[in-house]
């Protein structure tokens, strides 16, 4: 898997590293080894925002989510990618 994380706007710390790294796994497992991932995280007031592209080279998906939390926002994207899978 290649993975690519960016903020905006907000500090990069390890521990939010390692939660996208775990929550970026599931997509290795959906689409397999060769998939492209790329997260994008920041601010927009006092909202967390995220979106992410998932390409596995044949399909793309592409999910973003707003909440207080970052946190929340990881986990809507993996519920709106799982959709888009069905």
């Amino acid at each position: 898997m290649n993975l690519n994380i960016t903020f905006r706007h907000m500090e990069h710390t390890p521990a939010l590293d390692t939660l996208i790294r775990e929550k970026s796994e599931r997509f290795m497992k959906w689409f397999g080894e060769n998939t492209k991932v790329h997260w994008i995280c920041w601010r927009e007031g006092i909202d967390h925002c995220s979106e992410v592209t998932v390409n596995s080279g044949h399909d793309k998906y592409f999910a973003k989510a707003h909440a207080d939390d970052l946190y929340k926002t990881f986990d809507l994207i993996i519920q709106k990618i799982q959709n888009q899978m069905k």
